[in-house]
């Protein structure tokens, strides 16, 4: 969710300034893009996790404000609710041994949390969406102390004219059906994810962002772990509407434009179109100005976050202040294991690149439509989905996965990725997609075998203690 910003409540005044900001900066980085003023070298990645506290019961403990004060890691840090942490990754150059240091700096700073969790009589799980979890638990009571927070939720409101938020989830054959509403944007608490960063250089962008659109439904089928809400069987990766609905500005989307979505159209010539269309489509939220020169882009970055698009495009700097374009791949749920993670991490980056590097551009290939259909039908019906591929062919996504898995090799062997590492990770995804068995089926058969959400949550935590992969959990 992003910086923290200096106040709550906002005027007419306070909208023009910063509309005037967030135009010039917008114009800005069309101008640094035409120029080649956005890095132009390096293959960079970075990961996002975020994460529940729970108590002894299983159900999330609002703490993380203690938990923090002892943890008190930079790269651990508040989320929307007191009872969610997000970690993040030390960025890492796409080569060597960068997936086994990304697995190294999860795990040890994952292991530092599950301590820190202990001494307030706490824990730390890695899921999608907690099975535990009560509706009367998302409350303002339960929110993070952040001035972003509480005008985020004022603002939502205010543009829904003070209506509450609906939530309406249907799951395919033979699932629930949870329809429900709620006062405050703290449904979106309910959704962790394992959110990955890719930078290449900027000349590449396009071709890589739209090759991330193109993979996120084989990706969300790969990685599902969110089948629960409520106690409610719903899709297999319950997040995204969950997380579409609970942010929802309004109804008209012309007016106030779906704050969380899949998008609209693959990335044209020019990326930085990305950032005119959020200015152009999505009025602002958080007006908050900035005395920072314009090369800051802080207007602009501060709109871009809160605009969830589920392929962002975003613009960092490096040690030297020079400015970037990365793209913050927001699909995947947390969990279930540090090393499945990774190995999802691996897929991507080794699949993406290949992708982004082809003759013809899958772009060209597959309508923007039918990727988009891809990823609601992976998220609904996980590794069984129907989904239609770069040949024209309707399969599974586990056979389209399974096909993708020497693509994932070569892409990541191309980028001198050490052959260890692509055996490890890759190793790891050939057994989980020849098992079926990814973080969702894991707690779908778990609970069809014993019927009981706490004992799912308690057998879940144990076995992601041990570190195994998911398609080694027994049920």
């Amino acid at each position: 969710m992003g910086q923290e910003i200096t106040a709550t409540r906002f005027n007419a005044e306070d909208l023009a300034r910063f509309a005037q900001g967030l135009a010039a900066e917008t114009r800005l980085a069309a101008d640094t893009f035409r120029r080649g003023g956005f890095a132009q070298q390096g293959r960079v990645a970075g990961f996002e996790l975020e994460a529940w506290l729970l108590d002894r019961n299983f159900y999330p403990v609002p703490c993380n404000q203690s938990f923090l004060a002892r943890m008190a890691d930079p790269q651990v840090v508040a989320e929307l609710s007191r009872f969610n942490i997000e970690l993040n990754g030390e960025p890492q150059p796409l080569t060597g041994t960068a997936l086994s240091r990304l697995e190294w700096t999860l795990a040890d700073t994952w292991s530092r949390c599950l301590k820190t969790a202990h001494e307030d009589e706490a824990t730390a799980i890695a899921i999608g969406t907690l099975p535990t979890l009560r509706e009367s638990d998302l409350n303002l009571s339960t929110m993070t102390p952040s001035k972003r927070y509480v005008a985020l939720n004022q603002q939502v409101l205010k543009a829904r004219q003070g209506r509450p938020l609906m939530l309406d989830i249907a799951a395919p054959a033979g699932g629930d059906h949870l329809c429900t509403t709620h006062a405050d944007v703290m449904l979106e608490a309910a959704t962790t994810s394992f959110q990955l960063h890719l930078q290449v250089p900027s000349h590449q962008i396009v071709r890589h962002m739209n090759a991330s659109m193109v993979l996120s439904g084989p990706l969300i089928a790969l990685s599902a772990n969110s089948p629960f809400l409520f106690g409610h069987r719903l899709w297999h990766e319950t997040r995204i509407p969950l997380f579409e609905q609970a942010v929802d500005c309004g109804s008209d989307r012309q007016a106030h434009g779906q704050r969380v979505s899949f998008g609209d159209a693959y990335l044209g010539e020019d990326p930085t179109s990305y950032f005119t269309d959020n200015a152009a489509q999505f009025p602002v939220l958080l007006p908050i100005s900035s005395d920072a020169p314009p090369k800051a882009f802080a207007h602009l970055r501060l709109h871009n976050g809160t605009v969830w698009r589920w392929n962002r495009l975003l613009i960092g700097f490096d040690d030297a202040r020079q400015p970037h374009l990365r793209i913050e791949q927001r699909v995947m749920p947390a969990g279930p294991s540090v090393i499945d993670m990774i190995a999802n991490a691996a897929f991507y980056y080794g699949v993406v690149h290949m992708l982004a590097s082809a003759a013809v551009p899958p772009e060209n290939a597959l309508p923007f439509a039918t990727t988009r259909a891809n990823f609601y039908r992976a998220a609904q019906e996980g590794l069984d989905a129907p989904l239609t591929w770069l040949d024209g062919r309707t399969r599974s996504a586990a056979d389209i996965l399974i096909d993708l898995l020497p693509m994932a090799r070569e892409g990541l062997k191309d980028q001198g990725i050490d052959a260890r590492d692509i055996d490890r990770y890759l190793d790891v995804l050939a057994v989980r997609l020849r098992t079926r068995r990814n973080g969702a089926a894991w707690q779908l058969a778990h609970h069809a075998q014993h019927g009981d959400l706490f004992k799912l949550t308690a057998d879940y935590l144990e076995h992601q203690r041990s570190g195994m992969p998911v398609h080694e959990w027994p049920i």
